[in-house]
């Protein structure tokens, strides 16, 4: 069984036991978060979509812990006007593994 959730502007395609990396969520590492937002549920031969997410669903899923991404340079230049700007930006992000799917 699967699931699609949606959570920090992004879907992502979950089963029982994986480790999936999302914007950060708060929460301590070892505690648990439940994801409402599921777009869709399908096993077991069958496959439920949601208008938009699926009523009475939800995924259950462990912290496994909080950090930061890597890098991006953002950079910024207008040719012959002398202007440069160099920034840098590491998203937070949560880990999680997901423990329970329910329908």
């Amino acid at each position: 069984m699967f699931a699609v959730i949606r959570t920090g502007g992004k879907q992502y395609k979950v089963a029982k036991n994986d480790v999936v990396t999302v914007e950060k969520l708060a929460g301590e590492p070892g505690s648990t978060v439940e994801l409402g937002e599921v777009l869709m549920l399908a096993g077991d031969g069958t496959m439920k979509t949601g208008t938009p997410t699926v009523p009475g669903a939800s995924v259950s899923a462990e912290v496994l812990e909080q950090k930061k991404g890597e890098k991006v340079i953002v950079f910024k230049k207008k040719r012959r006007h002398n202007y440069r700007r160099k920034n840098g930006h590491r998203q937070e992000l949560t880990v999680l593994r997901i423990t329970d799917i329910k329908a």
